[in-house]
């Protein structure tokens, strides 16, 4: 049997380990921001609206990993809750602008804390020169399948 026929050993695919760092991180984050009233897609939704304020939908639904019904549906939950504004009628195009209110705000602050809180545990066995070198190398990984594919 060849190598290509072998399959994925799961125990040395970075893949593999990439996915299961990602579900445990997820499930640490909706941990700790359960008893905030918040899920991940919730806070990261806040957190880009208050690093880039006045996205559309579809930008929150990119920057999220979520479709944009899924995005819109949670924008209506945050604007009826008082998380959000969004103008009744679009200034350009179709696109509604997003902004936080100072309640979303306060949400956020405390996301942020408790969301900082589980990084910091993720990165605790880690040095400085670690953390660097981790980030440079997901940051390649990500460039390298950003990029199209050479045809052979």
């Amino acid at each position: 049997m060849s190598q290509d026929d072998a399959g994925v050993d799961l125990g040395t695919s970075l893949g593999y380990l990439l996915k299961e760092t990602s579900s445990v991180l997820r499930a640490a984050m909706e941990a700790v921001l359960r008893p905030l009233g918040m899920t991940v897609t919730h806070y990261s939704c806040l957190e880009l609206l208050a690093q880039r304020p006045g996205l559309s939908n579809s930008e929150l639904a990119r920057g999220t990993f979520v479709t944009r019904q899924s995005m819109n549906v949670l924008l209506q939950a945050l604007e009826r809750d008082g998380y959000v504004t969004r103008p009744a009628e679009a200034p350009v195009g179709k696109a509604l602008p997003t902004r936080l209110t100072p309640r979303g705000r306060r949400s956020l602050a405390k996301a942020s804390a408790a969301v900082r809180s589980v990084e910091v545990r993720m990165l605790s066995g880690l040095t400085e020169a670690e953390q660097s070198a981790a980030r440079t190398t997901l940051r390649s990984m990500i460039r390298s399948l950003r990029e199209p594919e050479e045809e052979g």
